[in-house]
């Protein structure tokens, strides 16, 4: 093994080891790998960013944009209002919602179909008595498995399909040339999860609507300010306590409620201060002020919220801006005028200091504050509410035009008149252009990370390949497989790039694994085809974890789900898929 191979070697071992750790995150990691390579003199500065011009990267990008706007036009909500007519039977209420997220994720963006349908399912869990935890795990599976079935439905697909269209003699995969094993694997996929899979989770108490898993009282204490209490006549402002560990989210003075008080309000004798504190810190605030303990019934909503003021459950998404951080370092009080009152992790809430812990992706905050930042709030910092929305379903007129220019684009790119980048492209302006979102929406609709992990992966596996790697593995796997049938390659590459897409991000383990499967098929002397196509599909198959994809780390915290949950039906699901793919790649790709 030569110098700069096992250079290369060591960095790609370490990205994929800082993937699995996820204590920093992924995009980050990959430029620290791109500026290790191209540093070392293996890629050169001139070709260091030509990642970000390859076709994936644009499409990726354009499909984020057209998906928001199909969103925006009410199209997706129109389908989504098919839920409120699903009977009380738990089974035709996963089935329905499970179909109606695998088919809208073959078209677009599969986390932004899932966020829409988690609130729904809330609703619908609340409604009919039923176990959040046996459906929204359904829900993100069937997200993965719709995204298979077309060339847009996920980004290894797109980043497959332009690859081929690099190699020499060969064209693109077109949009529904991935339908004919990914489709069958999607519906054999969707059975069992309905049918079967859901059995095997656990029944985990979930978020199944808004302050109900939160369960307020543990956190919420009321105080009562006697006669004799110094701190009457004064302003709430000028009361001394850390605001990272106390925070008066409320005062009741007799009938009068005033939910997240003024600073400015004055405090008088029998009022009630709605306090958030642990339990330390409360004993000496109420030492400081001679305040009591108010005995009262348990605390609910209705003393944290007005019509102006709202209380809200949301959960952190993959990416979000507190991510990683503590809550008293992002200090939400003073830069966004919202408080943080709790938080909840695998089904259960979180005691002790909310300004020491440190917020992960699928936690779930209960936030309080005025309704209107709220709301333009919890998109800026990467948050999902659990309340279920307003359907918007947008004007007859605007609803056709985007789907119009969505279809037309789809259409171009199926006959091959224009290539997917293009075309899609041409669906991303006319979005803008037709006001169905702002730029400024077009913009921050783009999953950025994820854009610079492709970026800076395609450098990376480029490094592999020319300093050998991707042919010994190759030549690895081919001796492994050398006595039996090319079936057997076929099956090893698939459940390879399957586990990988498991413990790392799964563009990630398409890039990597694009090249490495091309040189396999080479080296059997049989149509590589099905080999990509193999890399395609079991890359879509991140179901043994919460963190092999981001639709299962967005259900974690609603569901309750535990680390372990998730490979009771994955497991069984990913044999299942291979058992029905293999013999799908051989019959629709012959060797």
């Amino acid at each position: 093994m030569g110098t700069d191979l096992l250079f290369v070697a060591v960095v790609l071992l370490g990205t994929l080891v800082m993937f699995m750790l996820g204590k920093i995150r992924y995009d980050l990691v990959a430029l620290v790998a791109l500026f290790l390579i191209v540093v070392s003199g293996i890629i050169s500065p001139e070709d260091a960013f030509y990642g970000f011009s390859h076709p994936a990267v644009i499409t990726v990008a354009c499909v984020l944009v057209v998906s928001r706007g199909l969103l925006n036009a009410g199209i997706v909500d129109l389908i989504a209002s098919l839920v409120n007519r699903v009977g009380n039977k738990p089974f035709f209420q996963r089935g329905i919602l499970s179909t109606l997220v695998a088919l809208s994720s073959g078209f677009m963006n599969n986390v932004g179909s899932l966020s829409l349908f988690i609130p729904i399912t809330l609703s619908v869990s609340k409604k009919h008595k039923i176990s959040p935890s046996s459906l929204l795990m359904p829900l993100a599976f069937a997200s993965l498995l719709g995204g298979m079935v077309t060339l847009i439905g996920t980004p290894p697909n797109i980043i497959i399909a332009t690859f081929r269209g690099q190699q020499e003699g060969m064209e693109a995969f077109r949009m529904f040339d991935f339908s004919y094993v990914g489709g069958f694997v999607a519906i054999v996929g969707l059975l069992f999860v309905i049918f079967v899979g859901w059995r095997l989770i656990p029944q985990r108490k979930g978020q199944s609507s808004s302050g109900d898993i939160i369960e307020i009282a543990k956190y919420i204490t009321e105080v009562r300010v006697p006669e004799k209490s110094e701190a009457v006549g004064k302003r709430l402002s000028e009361l001394e306590y850390d605001p990272e560990e106390i925070t008066i989210v409320g005062l009741i003075r007799g009938e009068q409620n005033y939910p997240d008080p003024y600073p400015t309000r004055t405090i008088r004798e029998e009022d009630i201060l709605v306090v958030k504190a642990d339990t330390d810190e409360l004993q000496g605030f109420l030492d400081a002020y001679g305040f009591e303990l108010a005995e009262s019934k348990e605390i609910g909503p209705e003393s944290l919220g007005s019509e102006k003021v709202g209380l809200l459950e949301v959960v952190v998404m993959p990416d979000s801006f507190m991510e990683g951080r503590t809550a008293g370092r992002v200090n939400l009080r003073n830069r966004f005028g919202i408080n943080l009152l709790a938080v909840a992790r695998e089904g259960g809430g979180l005691r002790g200091r909310l300004s020491n812990i440190r917020i992960r992706a699928g936690d779930v905050l209960l936030l309080q504050g005025n309704r209107e930042i709220l709301h333009e709030i919890i998109p800026r910092l990467g948050f999902l509410p659990l309340a279920e929305r307003s359907l918007r379903l947008g004007q007859p007129r605007r609803v056709l035009l985007a789907f119009g220019a969505f279809a037309l684009a789809v259409a171009l790119s199926a006959i091959g008149l224009l290539p997917i980048q293009i075309s899609f492209l041409g669906a991303a302006i006319f979005m803008v252009l037709g006001g169905f979102l702002s730029l400024k929406d077009a913009y921050a609709s783009i999953d950025w990370p994820v854009i610079i992990l492709l970026g800076a992966m395609f450098p990376l596996s480029q490094a592999l390949d020319q300093t050998g790697g991707t042919e010994l593995i190759a030549s690895g796997i081919l001796q492994a497989a050398s006595q039996a049938d090319p079936w057997v390659a076929l099956t090893i590459v698939f459940v390879g790039t399957m586990f990988l897409s498991d413990l790392v991000n799964n563009t990630a383990a398409t890039v990597l694994m694009a090249p490495i499967a091309l040189n396999i098929a080479y080296g059997l002397e049989v149509s590589p085809d099905s080999f990509l196509m193999a890399v395609a599909i079991s890359a879509s198959c991140a179901f043994l974890t919460p963190v092999g994809h981001q639709s299962n780390t967005l259900v974690m915290g609603p569901g309750g789900y535990r680390f372990s949950d998730y490979w009771r039906m994955g497991l069984p699901l990913e044999a299942i898929i291979v058992v029905t793919a293999i013999p799908l790649l051989l019959i629709f790709w012959p060797l």
